[in-house]
Order: C-alpha cells, then structure tokens, then sequence
C-alpha cells in the first residue's frame, strides 16, 4: 500500500488522488493538459534538437576550414564519439533512477555540461586542435544526454490520461523539429554576414541563454507539474531482467528496427540527392519541406492515436512511409518535383514514428508499475537511436564503397540502381519486417505489461 500512496505524487511530493481498482489514472481523474503547461515542459526540446546540426553537421567541416583538420581524422573521432555516446546512455538512466529525487540537479548539470561543451566546441584551441574538438564534443553530447534522457522521463511520469500521453509526446517533438529547422538556417545565414568563425561564435554565444531560458521554463513547470514520484524503496533487478521482459523486449526490437531503417536515409541523403538526383542546390528545401512536414503532421496523428490507438496508428504511419518512400528508388536525375512529394509524404510519418513510440513506452511504465526505473528505459529509447545511426554509418557507407560508390564520383547506371536501393529499397524493406511485427505482436503490445 505504501508503494501505491507514493506513486501519485505532485512535484512537491503532496499526494494526488487515485482512481481505479488497478490505481491507473482515467480521464475524470487526471489534471487537464492545457497549452500553458504543455509549452513550459516541451520547449526544452527546441535548444535540445537545435544542438544537433551544429555538433555534427557544421563542426567538422568548421574544423576542417579553419584549422585545416583531415576530415578521415575529424570522421573517426565522430564515429567513435557517438559509440561512446551511445553506451553511456544506460548507465546515465540507471543514476537517474537512483537519484530521481534530485533530477533538479541532474537536469542543471546536464544542461552545464552541454552550454559549456557547445561554447568550447565553436572557441578551439589552435595548439591542440583535434584534441580539443574530441574533448568538447564529449562534453557536449554527454551534457546533452544527461538532459534529454530526464527530459523524456519527465514525459513519461507527467500524471497524464492515455490519450493525453501522444499530445504530450507530439508537442515535445513539435519543439524539437522547429529546433531543427532554425538550426538548418541560422548557422548559413550567419556565415553570410560574419563569416565563419564569427558566424560560430554568435550562434554560440546566442544558444548560452537560449538554453538557460528552455531551463528555467522546464523548472518552473516542473514546480506544480503532477509528476509521479517513484518510490525510493525499489531496488533494481538489473539490466538482463528488464529487458527480458516479453513485452519491453518485443517493443525495443521493433524500435530499433524501425529507427534504423529510418537511420539509412537520414546517412545517405546528402549523397542521394547530390549524385542520384543532381539537385544538391535543391537540399536545403528539401529539409525543410521534410520537417515541416513532420511538424505539421504531428496534430493529426495525435487525433489518429486518439481514435484508434496508438499502435493502430503507428501501423498507418508505418505503412505510410513505405508507399510512399519506395517512390524515391525509382526516382532519376532531374525528378526534383517528384523527390519534393517524397519528401512531404515522408515526413507526414516522420511525425508519427517521433510521437507514438515515447507515448506507448510511457503507457507502458504506467501499467506495469515501473515509474522507478523510467529514466532507464527512456535510456534504451537514446541508445537504440543512437545505435541505428552509428550501425547505419558504418554499414551502408561501406558497403557503397565496396561495389565502386564513391561520393561525388562519376555515376553509372548500375551505381544509381545501387545508392537508390540502398537509400530507398532496404529501408522500406526493414519498415515492412517493423510493420509485419507490430500486426503479428499486437495483442501482446496492447496489454502494456
């Protein structure tokens, strides 16, 4: 009884009341989601996803201008970065679980780490450069993971009814492509006005307080948000135990499945469009009209979850992505108008593979009573991300290479055939193993526990 009285608490640790023989919350029970509060704890999201391109997109290549840095060297240290990342992530869960109490603190430090890293990252060091650019890089994406796993666990713990959870998850994302489009244009036009190395210092010095407001509007809502407090007398089980589990493990297998089929493309776009389509000039707008997509799909998919459930909905959107993304293998050279619609109805199910998957997770951990290791499983979701774009990084690139790709090479026939299949027939091939899966699993899914 006492792990019951303290699962629904406030912030503040004052009890909510609870409703239902199971003690799951209903909507007669639940507080109301209102803008307000949904904007306080999802715009966290917009410094988050803005981070992104800076660090791993502009970085090398402002290394390799300015410092004359080997992009093979900058490349490497990326890739072995992002392994590290990636396994680091379980372990930030598991300390986030045990001190959850103060996830204040972890958050601030978090967030430090991250504003600290980025500044660094954009300020070199010219005596030991590439030690310097391996060293922020760390710190920064370490400050990021830190942020973005309590983040999402705060999510996962919002005292929320079931359909509220995909408005939750849809507005957090809604921030977090918006973060992603600014990010895409800022640092261009910057380097129009300033140049490089100031146009870097101005988007650092502007993302510091950026980052201190999404901190300070994330706190003050976290001060009267209904969180669930996990009980402090839980002790884990350990990793193998919980992802074990039927349901945990059938529904990460399929993530990571998804994710990484989703993975593959986001790796070869640049290539694809440069030296399939011959429209690299057109890749800024093609983006753009991807996320914008994704953001604007995300209300829609909401109601779709709404209506017909959460996995019915990430069904459609499932099967969505590979009618209307194996278009893009037929596509040639000059089908820009064609790659425009691809790209548009892609990121129609981008909205939804962003929204649901953290929304069902979340259902999960409230049915199955495991709000005391939430941080943990959110982890897993960072790790299998982060894993699928490594495994697609050091897979499909390889591979290219070994059947005579080579980027910005002359194309051949038998080449374009390849780099489409690549880019567009082995990804909607693994979504369709992802759709098989979530039909033939579906019942066990739906029971969440």
């Amino acid at each position: 009884m006492k792990q019951q009285a303290d699962r629904h608490t406030t912030a503040e640790g004052l009890p909510l009341d609870t409703a239902g023989s199971d003690d799951r919350p209903d909507d007669t029970t639940v507080p109301e989601l209102t803008l307000g509060s949904l904007s306080g704890y999802g715009v966290m999201a917009f410094p988050l996803a803005f981070a992104g391109l800076p660090i791993y997109l502009h970085a090398p290549d402002f290394y390799a201008l300015t410092l004359q840095l080997p992009l093979t060297a900058l490349g490497t240290a990326l890739l072995a970065l992002r392994l590290f990342d990636a396994i680091q992530d379980p372990l930030i869960g598991s300390l986030s679980d045990r001190f959850h109490r103060w996830r204040h603190l972890t958050l601030l430090l978090g967030a430090f780490l991250l504003g600290t890293g980025f500044w660094m990252l954009f300020h070199p060091v010219e005596q030991s450069p590439m030690l310097w650019f391996t060293l922020s890089v760390l710190i920064c994406t370490t400050g990021y993971s830190i942020v973005a796993i309590n983040f999402q666990t705060l999510g996962g713990l919002w005292r929320a009814s079931s359909a509220s959870r995909t408005r939750i998850t849809a507005s957090r994302e809604a921030y977090g492509l918006i973060g992603l489009l600014v990010a895409s244009v800022i640092p261009p036009v910057l380097t129009g006005f300033f140049g490089t190395r100031a146009a870097f210092h101005w988007l650092a010095l502007g993302y510091l307080p950026l980052l201190a407001i999404a901190c300070w509007l994330l706190f003050r809502w976290m001060r009267t948000a209904p969180l669930i407090v996990p009980s402090s007398s839980r002790i884990s089980a350990g990793w193998v135990r919980l992802m074990t589990d039927r349901w945990r493990a059938t529904f990460f297998s399929l993530v990571l499945l998804n994710t990484f089929a989703s993975a593959i493309p986001a790796v070869l776009v640049l290539f694809f469009v440069r030296d399939r389509l011959g429209a690299e000039s057109y890749t800024g707008l093609f983006l753009l009209i991807y996320f914008l997509s994704g953001a604007a799909s995300l209300p829609l998919w909401t109601r779709v979850a709404g209506k017909y459930g959460k996995l019915r909905a990430w069904q459609m959107a499932l099967a969505t992505a590979v009618v209307t993304f194996c278009w893009a293998g037929l596509l040639a050279g000059g089908d820009v108008i064609a790659y425009a619609l691809v790209c548009a109805l892609s990121g129609f199910a981008l909205g939804a593979d962003l929204a649901l998957p953290p929304a069902i997770l979340a259902d999960h951990i409230e049915a199955d009573d495991r709000e005391w290791e939430a941080s943990r499983l959110f982890s897993v979701m960072a790790f299998v991300s982060k894993l699928s774009l490594a495994a697609a990084t050091g897979l499909t690139l390889p591979l290219l290479g070994f059947f005579g790709y080579h980027p910005g090479g002359p194309m051949t026939s038998d080449l374009g055939l390849l780099l489409s299949l690549t880019y567009a027939g082995l990804p909607c091939v693994l979504k369709l193993i992802a759709l098989a899966g979530l039909l033939l699993f579906h019942k066990d899914l739906a029971r969440n526990r």
